[in-house]
Formats: structure tokens, C-alpha cells, sequence
């Protein structure tokens, strides 16, 4: 089983979240594979802009998932990938979603409905934990 390392972001603008629309119409978080040498807050930061076309801050590391999938446009073989989310923060809402990575769309959604936009269970829970940290603070 090949393993792989990605690094990616909640970024949030004002009062809501970064999302991208692919082409199967899944609504994701912009995240990709770590370079070689290459820290993984600085991947974050580099695959939200080409992504997403956004610039951000980073203010606080989130965590990881892991999961593992079938290759299917390759290999067929299966792939252990553990993605580290960090919570970043854009100066604009400003969005150009990179098409050739098959993003279709991408837009800043209100915190109150990003949860429920995410495709995928493991995003859904990040998402949260960015929610509570950023606008929850007592």
C-alpha cells in the first residue's frame, strides 16, 4: 500500500468558509500532497492559492485524518493519505477555482451551512473544529 501526505485549509472570510465544487459535484476543502522538503503549513498555503486562487494566513494548525482509497484512475492500488488541516484566514473573498485540477466552482459558504455542504464525513468534522475554534471563543 503506497502512503501519501497532504496539507490543506479551512479558510475562513468574515463569517464563512472556503468550499470548491469539482466536477462530480462534491463540495471539498482545497487541500494537496506535500512537495519533497516542503513544511507542511507551507503546502497548505501553496495548494489553497493554486486551488483556489486565494491568499491566506495561517492561525492555527486543526489536525489530521486519515483514510485509505482504491486508486481507480491509475493504479488500482490502495493508498493510505493522512491530510493536516490547518485554519487559515483570507484578506478577500475573492475566488478562482483552478479547473484543470477539476474545480468547477468555488465560493465562500456561510459558517452555518459549509458543514452540511461538505461531501465528506472526516471535512464535515474539520470544518467544525475550525467553526469552534475560530468563532466560538469565550
Amino acid at each position: 500500500m503506497r502512503r501519501e501526505v497532504s496539507a490543506g485549509g479551512v479558510v475562513v472570510f468574515g463569517n464563512a468558509i472556503l468550499m470548491l465544487k469539482k466536477y462530480n459535484g462534491d463540495w471539498v476543502l482545497p487541500k494537496g500532497k506535500v512537495e519533497e522538503e516542503e513544511a507542511l503549513e507551507d503546502t497548505a498555503v501553496r495548494e489553497v492559492f493554486e486551488e483556489a486562487g486565494v491568499k491566506v494566513e495561517v492561525i492555527n494548525y486543526l489536525g489530521q485524518i486519515e483514510y485509505t482509497f482504491k486508486n481507480t484512475w491509475h493504479d488500482n492500488n490502495r493508498i493510505h493519505k493522512t491530510v493536516h488541516w490547518f485554519l487559515m484566514q483570507s484578506k478577500n473573498i475573492e475566488c478562482v477555482p483552478l479547473k484543470k485540477e477539476g474545480f468547477i466552482e468555488g465560493k465562500f459558504v456561510h459558517i452555518n451551512r459549509a458543514v452540511d455542504l461538505a461531501k465528506y464525513q472526516d471535512e464535515k468534522e474539520i470544518i467544525e473544529k475550525a467553526i469552534n475554534f475560530f468563532f466560538k471563543k469565550d
